[in-house]
């Protein structure tokens, strides 16, 4: 392809290319060069697994990967130890060693569910790096030289630091060196590119300087759309329980699937699956004007992601396995149930903490607004609703359920 052709293939589903025309120029230059593009993102392994937030990324490096160029890797051992401030109030709190490797062992097999470990045709393995190979032997002296190459005023112009510097809120001297160790890692592998979160901007942004000054080529900085999680609202995050893994179970993974609101249908389709863009467009259209049942675009959706990790059968199995159970709400004939102690109708808070499926209110009230909570079927966001035990009916929290009688 010509790079006029891969930069139309590369700024779909991005949200900013900076600077701009930039990349189409890299493209072009590589070409005359005969090279491939370095293309860098960063993980930190801050937690065990990986979700389909993550994946946004890495569905765009395969894409970087397809059309030939070199996708590099940084699983940021050091940099986790350190915590990244983007977003953040309050400082991270610091990993250990020990968690932090525990963490990238599973990481690292998850990204070749995206990716290609060893592909034909012309593409590139993936180039994996974790940045204690140059953190972790660099004299201290040197990591002060790395620190005069910025300011702090110029650190303060990210909107976390500056608005905890302004509430008098702590901020951390180990949380500045953040932004520098990932600038340093961009002149480490010799980046061309880095990929990552609209919230990774000014990390994204400030290696090229760091790169100009060790005499390499500003890398060119592309930010992605942040996906949200299961309550439509904030971005997906295994902290806020909003998440779906990459390494769930086919069921679990069509059901929270299902379980999204109608609105975010259309990003979720654009974000991480495997449809061209004109067939999202036909789908976003068809959910505008009404041609298209919500429902049904849903269940495609969720076939269509639960196909990437598991297989087309997987996929089937989930389906017909969702539609038995909530669709014509039948229900596990050994499922358990629950008398509820009341003669009227409960809420909904009560009917989860009663019978066993929420620990506490506050975690029932998180199921809900996540949207995890369905009754026959149905689901519940509305945290002011009541129940009627006229008829006996199925409650279900995730992949738990009971089924509720008056006692």
């Amino acid at each position: 392809m010509t790079p006029e052709q891969q930069w139309e293939v590369l700024r779909q589903g991005t949200e900013e290319v900076l600077p701009e025309g930039a990349l189409l120029e890299r493209l072009r230059v590589c070409a005359r060069e005969g090279r491939p593009l370095r293309v860098k993102q960063g993980f930190d392994p801050t937690a065990p697994d990986i979700h389909l937030g993550h994946t946004v990324g890495l569905r765009k490096l395969r894409q970087f990967q397809d059309l030939g160029h070199q996708v590099v890797l940084i699983v940021g051992d050091s940099t986790a130890q350190v915590g990244d401030p983007s977003g953040l109030s309050k400082t991270r709190p610091q990993l250990t060693e020990a968690q932090v490797e525990q963490n990238a062992t599973t990481y690292l097999e998850q990204f070749y569910r995206v990716l290609e470990r060893s592909p034909g045709g012309g593409k590139l393995p993936v180039e994996v790096h974790r940045n204690s190979e140059w953190f972790g032997k660099m004299p201290f002296m040197s990591a002060i030289q790395l620190a005069a190459q910025s300011t702090v005023a110029r650190m303060l112009e990210r909107d976390d630091f500056s608005k905890r510097y302004a509430a008098q809120q702590p901020i951390g001297l180990h949380e500045l060196f953040y932004p520098v160790m990932v600038a340093y890692d961009s002149v480490a592998i010799r980046a061309d590119v880095e990929l990552g979160a609209t919230e990774q901007k000014y990390n994204l942004l400030i290696g090229r300087p760091y790169q100009e000054f060790h005499g390499q080529a500003p890398q060119i900085a592309l930010t992605l759309p942040v996906l949200p999680g299961l309550d439509g609202v904030q971005r997906m995050s295994k902290s806020l329980g909003n998440y779906i893994g990459v390494t769930d179970t086919a069921p679990d993974m069509f059901g929270k699937v299902m379980s999204l609101p109608d609105g975010v249908m259309g990003l979720y389709w654009r974000l991480v699956t495997d449809a061209s863009p004109s067939e999202v467009a036909n789908i976003e259209r068809g959910l505008s004007d009404g041609s298209a049942h919500p429902m049904v675009v849903k269940k495609d959706l969720a076939r269509r992601i639960v196909r990437l990790y598991h297989g087309e059968d997987a996929a089937d199995r989930a389906q017909r396995d969702f539609e038995a159970q909530f669709s014509r709400h039948e229900v596990p004939q050994d499922v358990a149930e629950w008398a509820a102690p009341a003669t009227g109708p409960m809420g909904i808070k009560d009917l989860l903490v009663k019978s066993g499926l929420a620990t506490s209110g506050s975690a029932a009230w998180r199921a809900v607004e996540q949207g995890a909570v369905s009754i026959d079927g149905q689901r519940v966001i509305d945290r002011n609703h009541a129940q009627s035990l006229d008829a006996p009916f199925v409650l279900r929290l995730g992949r738990k359920m009971v089924r509720v009688r008056r006692a």
